[in-house]
C-alpha cells in the first residue's frame, strides 16, 4: 500500500523542487499538495498531485486537509514573525491525522543559533517534539539562490555587498534541500525518525569568493564590499526591500561573520548520495538566466 505524502508551501520554489524530486524517488508514492490558492498549481494538478486548499493561519482547513495523510513535510512560512502560530496549527492538524512522520524545514543550528530568525524555528521545533509524533528535523543552511538572485546587481554596479566580513558560509542550491527533503519524508521512518540533520553545503565559501566567482566567469570585474550592520541594511532598503525584511538579512549576515552559517559535516550530501552542488555552477545558471533576460 502506497504512502499518501503532503508537502505544505507546494506551490514555492522549495515545494516544487520536492514534489519533482519525490516523483523521482518515490513514484508509487501518492503526493498531495497544500496550497493557498490552487489556481497558482494548476501545472503541479496536471502532474497527479492532489491539491488541498488551506492556509496555515486557518486550523479547521488544515486539519481537513490533512485527514487521510500519512506523512507531512512541513515547509516553514514565509512570513516572518507569524510563523510560530502558523505552524503550530500545522502540528496540531497532524495530530489530530495521526500522521506517521512529520518532517520540517528548520534553520542550520536553530537550537545555539544567535540569528534572529532562528527563535520561530526553535518554538516550531519545540512543538514538533512536544506533539509526541514521529518527526524528523531538517536543519537547512542558506540557499547559494540568496545571494545568486543578486547577480545582475553585482555586475551592473562591479559589486558584491554584505555584512559577512569573511565568515564562511557552507552554501548548497535550492534543489539540494529539496533533494535531501525527499530523501527523509519518502524514506524508511525507522531511520530518519528522531533525527535532527544539520544540512549544508560540502565546501564553504566567503562573500569575497562568491564577487570572485561571478568576476571569473563572466569576465566583468566584480568586487566584495563589506558594510556595517546598518550600512547594509540601508542598502537592501534603498533597493526596494521593506524594513523588516532588509532587517532581518543584514542581521543574519552580520551573524555569518560569526560562523553562524558553517558547518563542516557533510550530512546533505550524505543524505543525498551526491556531493552538493557547487556555488560554481549556481552562478553560472544565474549568469545564464541573466543573458537570456
Amino acid at each position: 500500500m502506497s504512502e499518501t505524502i503532503l508537502i505544505t508551501g507546494a506551490a514555492g520554489q522549495l515545494g516544487r523542487l520536492v514534489i519533482a524530486a519525490l516523483q523521482r524517488r518515490a513514484p508509487a508514492a501518492k503526493l498531495v499538495g497544500l496550497v493557498r490558492d490552487a489556481s497558482r498549481a494548476g501545472d503541479l494538478a496536471a502532474q497527479g498531485v492532489e491539491l488541498r486548499v488551506a492556509d496555515y493561519r486557518d486550523p479547521q482547513a488544515l486539519a481537513s486537509a490533512l485527514t487521510g495523510i500519512d506523512r507531512v513535510l512541513l515547509i516553514s512560512s514565509s512570513e516572518v514573525g507569524q510563523r510560530t502560530a502558523q505552524h503550530r496549527n500545522v502540528v496540531a492538524a497532524a495530530v489530530a491525522a495521526g500522521v506517521r512522520l512529520i518532517a520540517y524545514t528548520s534553520l542550520l543550528h536553530a537550537d545555539s543559533s544567535p540569528m534572529a530568525l532562528a527563535v520561530e524555528h526553535r518554538e516550531t521545533e519545540e512543538a514538533i517534539r512536544g506533539s509526541g509524533l514521529p518527526f524528523t528535523l531538517l536543519r537547512n543552511g542558506w540557499y547559494s539562490e540568496n545571494y545568486t538572485q543578486g547577480v545582475a546587481a553585482a555586475l551592473e554596479h562591479g559589486v558584491v555587498l554584505g555584512a559577512a566580513a569573511d565568515g564562511k558560509l557552507s552554501l548548497a542550491a535550492r534543489s539540494d534541500y529539496a533533494e535531501a527533503a525527499a530523501v527523509v519524508v519518502a524514506g524508511d521512518v525507522a531511520v530518519h525518525a528522531g533525527k535532527v540533520y544539520e544540512l549544508a553545503g560540502d565546501q564553504a565559501c566567503t562573500l569575497a569568493d562568491f564577487a570572485a566567482e561571478i568576476s571569473r566567469q563572466s569576465g566583468k570585474p566584480v568586487r566584495y564590499q563589506d558594510l556595517p550592520e546598518a550600512d547594509y541594511k540601508a542598502a537592501l532598503i534603498g533597493v526596494g526591500l521593506p524594513e523588516g525584511f532588509a532587517e532581518l538579512l543584514a542581521e543574519s549576515d552580520a551573524k555569518a561573520a560569526q560562523g553562524s552559517l558553517f558547518e563542516p559535516g557533510k550530512a546533505l550530501s550524505q543524505l543525498i548520495g551526491r556531493p552538493s552542488t557547487p556555488l560554481s555552477e549556481t552562478v553560472a545558471a544565474a549568469l545564464a538566466a541573466q543573458s537570456l533576460s
